[in-house]
């Protein structure tokens, strides 16, 4: 994962592998989020290599923190035994009778 005249520290942009392995998932698992514009990667070349800047990758973690604090709190809150009315948890508005 690192170069050895980086002296153990990781570089600026880091391989796909060296992005899973700090995220502890798979390869593939990294790519996807790449491919679906989730992680902000860049590629080398035309048809090179894909590679995320670290601190891109620090900023995804920070906003993964953040929605899953905002997603419990919404689930703690007044409202979150309420059932959803507009009909879009469910597949979509259906129109009343």
């Amino acid at each position: 994962m690192t170069s050895p005249e980086s002296g153990g520290e990781l570089g600026r942009f880091l391989t796909l592998a060296d992005t899973a392995e700090l995220l502890a998932v798979d390869v593939s698992a990294v790519d996807e989020l790449i491919r679906t514009g989730e992680l902000p990667a860049i590629r080398v070349g035309r048809s090179g290599p894909w590679r995320v800047e670290r601190a891109q990758l620090e900023v995804w973690i920070d906003e993964q923190y953040e929605q899953t604090r905002r997603h419990s709190a919404w689930n703690q809150g007044e409202f979150a035994n309420i059932a959803d009315l507009s009909g879009a948890r469910r597949g979509g508005i259906h129109p009343v009778d």
